[in-house]
């Protein structure tokens, strides 16, 4: 690949990771144009570096990603409030996408509904009552993430009109049953699991010692890409090995065009774009990002205070390995007895005495964790008081004027998201990495003195 042309190809690599599927409208125009131009280079890269798969037709471009753990980082957000898609709402997505495949090249809303209806009523504490709260919104909410998509495209009347009376508006939907197809698509049938493990990616049973570390090397890139922060403390020793090497960094970079920073306890993909995530931090998100950026000033401040860190306690993280395997039961409890095909089904957890025997015997043994300085929720709050006694509550938006509590949960929420501190029972683990922010207030400017714009940051700014 030319020099010249090495800064378009990786625009493209970034629109297709951050966003996952480009059509001719979604995320914005001629985004579509740009991937398809090139196509054949990202899939041979995605392929050979993650194991992914690029599927591409003259009207959307969609990545299909291999997993290698649950978590909450690729949420489905609202269009307009960018709120994650609850439980309602996402089944109701697989169930309107189930009647759009059924439907011609044109639907109109009230004619969805009534499909919609009967399937979601067979659900247990599922259901849609027009006159329920909240049934109507859920539904807006789909469709408008279906037309944000490009999967529909409305050509006459409006949800809103359909939301205030559902008997007197309507609206008019032309279908594209390519792009619709593309958004849901899973990597198994779901009709052939036993258990939601079925869908992550795992060696086959028998594989040799240069095949795993291959899907070791993959797995770690993966892992970069795909989080804010990898530690090493909390891969297998394989996969940290393969975090470690030179070519892993070149690989990335080159791809992404973004630099790879490795410290100590971890690894990250620097975003000197500032359009590679999906939570830009610090950034001018709002008082949830803002206030996450103090809190962990306040933190810093808590630990260089030589009267105040003694009292920190430092405790081990819950093992991350047992975290996802409470996750996946509890996932795993949800699934419908009936449907699965038995005689198709696969079963998992029957390989992992297997791949046990299989382990490398030249990679070291798990990194033990150390001890993260645990932050009592008592100490959460004395410092989101502090902050509302030193900016002024009216610096904190009016949702958030009233309501302290809520603000902090939500910033260390999103502070969680990104990998900087871990919620535990009680309080908060401090990760290494929120070490980074440690000097974010140099960057504040002074309270104004009646409050207002006091936690602007200026546009020079680092995200993730």
């Amino acid at each position: 690949m030319e020099t010249a042309d090495l800064g378009s190809y990786q625009q493209a690599a970034r629109l297709m990771l951050l966003h996952g599927v480009v059509t001719e409208s979604y995320p914005r125009a001629k985004a579509l144009a740009l991937v398809l131009q090139w196509a054949d280079e990202l899939a041979k890269d995605f392929r050979d570096l993650f194991g992914y798969s690029l599927q591409t037709s003259a009207r959307h471009a969609r990545l299909l990603r291999r997993l290698d753990a649950f978590d909450a980082s690729q949420a489905f957000l609202t269009v307009k409030s960018k709120r994650p898609f609850d439980r309602r709402r996402l089944a109701y997505l697989c169930l309107i996408l189930a009647c759009l495949h059924r439907s011609r090249v044109e639907i109109n809303l009230a004619d969805l509904v009534k499909l919609l209806t009967p399937s979601a009523n067979t659900i247990e504490h599922l259901g849609f009552d027009a006159t329920a709260p909240g049934h109507k919104d859920a539904v807006v909410d789909v469709m408008d993430w279906l037309v944000d998509r490009g999967a529909l495209r409305t050509s006459d009347g409006s949800m809103e009109d359909w939301a205030r009376d559902h008997d007197r508006g309507d609206a008019l939907f032309d279908i594209d049953h390519d792009t619709c197809a593309a958004l849901f698509r899973p990597n198994k049938p779901l009709q052939h699991l036993v258990s939601a493990a079925g869908l992550l990616d795992t060696p086959t049973a028998g594989t040799g010692r240069d095949p795993r570390r291959r899907f070791a090397a993959q797995r770690a890139r993966r892992l970069l890409i795909e989080y804010p922060v990898v530690y090493f403390s909390e891969t297998d020793a394989e996969t940290s090995i393969a975090l470690r090497q030179p070519t892993l960094a070149e690989d990335i970079a080159r791809l992404t065009g973004l630099p790879v920073e490795r410290r100590a306890e971890g690894i990250m993909l620097v975003d000197t774009t500032g359009h590679f995530t999906d939570k830009r931090f610090p950034g001018r998100g709002g008082a949830v990002n803002r206030t996450a950026g103090l809190i962990l000033a306040k933190i810093a401040d808590l630990r260089e205070d030589p009267d105040r860190a003694s009292s920190l306690h430092y405790l081990l993280p819950t093992d991350p390995g047992e975290e996802h395997a409470d996750l996946l039961s509890r996932i795993d409890m949800a699934l419908p007895q009936a449907g699965t095909l038995e005689a198709l089904a696969h079963d998992p957890h029957a390989d992992d005495g297997e791949h046990a025997a299989e382990a490398d015997p030249d990679a070291r043994e798990h990194e033990g964790q150390t001890g993260l300085p645990f932050v009592e929720d008592g100490t959460l709050e004395q410092m989101i008081t502090e902050l509302y006694e030193e900016f002024g509550p009216s610096s904190f938006t009016n949702k958030w004027q009233a309501d302290p509590g809520g603000l902090l949960a939500e910033a260390v929420a999103l502070l969680a998201d990104l990998r900087l501190v871990h919620i535990v029972p009680g309080g908060i683990l401090v990760r290494p990495a929120a070490g980074r922010y440690r000097n974010i207030t140099a960057v504040l400017p002074r309270p104004a003195h009646d409050g207002q714009f006091a936690l602007d940051f200026p546009t020079e700014e680092t995200s993730r």
